[in-house]
C-alpha cells in the first residue's frame, strides 16, 4: 500500500499544496493512510504491520467502524477520487458494521479499501469467536455480506495472491467510470504466512487517471444529434467534479450559450450566478430548471447516469427529447447518442458541432443562443416559472429560446405531470 503514490498533475490546486510535505516533486502516497479498530482477526500480524510502516502509512485509530469508514468515504470525495483510505476492522460484528459505509461508497462511486480480518482458512479452531456458523457452507463468512455492495471482492487464501489481488483492486478504486470500494478479507491463518515476494512489488508504482476520448462513431451520432437542436440543455452531474472538468464546462456552454442545470452531486460545478446556470434539476431541483428540461429538445448529460431524483422518475423531460452525453453502465434510459468519454474532452470534442455564441454566425442559418446578463430591473411575474419581484428576489434570467415557451399554458400531454409536482414541493 506505501508503494502506490498518485501522480502529482492529477490533483487539483489545493490538495497539491496541501500534500507538498508528502511529494517528491512529482507524485504524492495514493493511500492517505489506515483507519483500524484492532481485534482478533486483523490485531496480531496486520497491527505490526502497520505500526512499522506508521512513517509511510500512518494509522488512526477508530471508535467506530462504520464511522470510520464513512470517513474514509469523506476524504475520497475531498481528494476528488485522487487519493484513498483504507478501514480495517476484526472478524464479526466489526466486520458487518462497515457494510453501510461500503453502500454509501458503491452508490456514490467512491474508492474505498477494506481490510477485514476472516476465520482460519485451514478451518483447525472452528468455529472461533463471533464466526458465524453456515452449516451447510463452511466457507461462508460474514465478509459474503460485502459482495454486494462492492466493486472488488477477494479473500485470500494463500499470501501469494496478493500479487494479483491488490493491484486488481487498485485498478478497480482508480477506475473513472466504474469506480467504486474494493475489499479483501484475510485469514488469520494467511496473514501468519510467509512469502518470498519479488522485490519488484515494493518499489513505488505511480498510477495516472485515465482519459478514454469518445468513440468515433458515437461521437458523430452526437454531434448529429448536437447541430441539429434547437432548445439543447447541459445536465452537469458529479462526474464534472471528479474530472475537475468545472473550466470546460462553463467554457462549453457559454461559447455555444447553451443553459446548464444541476444534479444533486454536481452541485457546485457550475457557478450558480452565472447567466446561463439554470438550477437543480429534478425531485430536489426547482420548478424553472425541470420545466426547461420538459421544454429542450437535446438533453447533454455530461458526468451523470441520469438516476430517479435526477429525472423525476423520467417525468421531467419530453418523451422525444433526444439525449446525448457520457451514458455510463447503470443509466436507466438508453442514449439516442450514447457516448463514453471523459468530462474534460467534452468540449474539445463537442465544440465544432454548435455555432459560437460570440460570432454570431450559425453554420446552418439557426438562431445562435446567447448568454443573457443578469438583469437589475425587476422581474415580469408573467411567467409562472419566475417569483414576482416584490419578494426582493432577482430571478435568474432564461436563455432566449425559452421567451417563446414561458407564456404556454400548463395543460396538455407534456406538462400535465411536471408543473402540479414541482409547485407541490418546497
Amino acid at each position: 500500500l506505501a508503494a502506490q503514490r498518485i501522480a502529482l498533475d492529477d490533483l487539483d490546486r489545493d490538495a497539491a499544496s496541501q500534500l507538498a510535505a508528502v511529494s517528491d516533486g512529482e507524485s504524492v502516497p495514493l493511500f492517505g493512510g489506515v483507519y483500524a479498530i484492532f481485534g482478533h482477526g486483523n490485531v496480531t500480524c496486520l497491527g505490526p504491520e502497520l505500526r512499522r510502516a506508521r512513517h509511510e502509512l500512518p494509522t488512526w485509530r477508530g471508535q467506530n467502524e462504520q464511522g470510520m469508514a464513512l470517513a474514509g468515504v469523506g476524504y475520497a470525495r475531498a481528494m476528488r477520487r485522487r487519493r484513498i483510505m483504507a478501514a480495517t476492522s476484526s472478524i464479526g460484528p466489526g466486520a458487518t458494521n462497515m457494510v453501510t459505509a461500503a453502500a454509501v461508497a458503491h452508490a456514490n462511486r467512491m474508492p474505498l479499501l477494506l481490510l477485514s480480518g476472516d476465520t482460519f482458512s485451514h478451518r483447525l479452531p472452528d468455529p472461533v469467536l463471533q464466526q458465524v456458523e453456515h452449516f451447510g457452507d463452511p466457507s461462508m463468512t460474514v465478509n459474503d455480506a460485502f459482495r454486494s455492495v462492492v466493486r472488488f471482492w477477494d479473500r485470500l487464501t494463500t499470501p501469494e495472491q496478493v500479487l494479483s489481488s491488490l493491484p486488481n483492486a487498485v485498478a478497480t478504486m482508480l477506475d473513472p467510470a466504474d469506480c467504486g470500494p474494493a475489499f479483501i478479507g484475510l485469514p488469520q491463518d494467511v496473514q501468519a504466512q510467509t512469502y518470498s515476494f519479488p522485490h519488484g512489488f515494493f518499489e513505488p508504482v505511480v498510477h495516472r487517471m485515465r482519459r478514454p476520448r469518445p468513440d468515433r462513431r458515437e461521437l458523430a451520432a452526437a454531434a448529429a444529434a448536437l447541430a441539429a437542436a434547437k432548445r439543447p440543455l447541459l445536465i452537469s452531474g458529479g462526474g464534472v467534479r471528479w474530472s475537475m472538468a468545472e473550466a470546460e464546462l462553463r467554457s462549453f456552454a457559454e461559447r455555444h450559450g447553451i443553459p446548464v442545470v444541476e444534479t444533486v452531486a454536481g452541485r457546485t460545478s457550475f457557478p450558480s450566478s452565472h447567466a446561463l446556470a439554470c438550477g437543480p434539476i429534478g425531485v430536489t431541483g426547482c420548478v424553472s430548471a425541470n420545466a426547461m428540461a420538459g421544454a429542450a429538445d437535446v438533453i447533454v448529460a455530461v458526468g451523470t447516469r441520469l438516476g430517479d431524483f435526477a429525472t423525476g422518475s423520467w417525468t421531467v423531460f419530453d418523451h422525444a427529447t433526444t439525449f446525448v452525453g457520457s451514458m455510463q453502465r447503470g443509466s436507466t434510459r438508453p442514449s439516442t447518442a450514447a457516448c463514453r468519454w471523459s468530462p474534460t474532452l467534452a468540449r474539445d470534442s463537442l465544440s465544432w458541432t454548435r455555432p459560437s455564441a460570440t460570432t454570431g454566425r450559425p453554420p446552418t442559418g439557426r438562431r445562435v443562443l446567447r448568454p443573457r446578463q443578469p438583469s437589475t430591473t425587476p422581474t415580469s411575474t408573467s411567467s409562472p416559472h419566475r417569483k414576482p419581484a416584490d419578494r426582493g428576489q432577482r430571478c435568474r434570467p432564461m436563455p432566449r429560446w425559452w421567451e417563446r415557451y414561458r407564456e404556454r399554458p400548463m395543460s396538455g400531454p407534456t406538462w400535465s405531470l411536471r408543473p402540479a409536482a414541482c409547485r407541490a414541493r418546497p
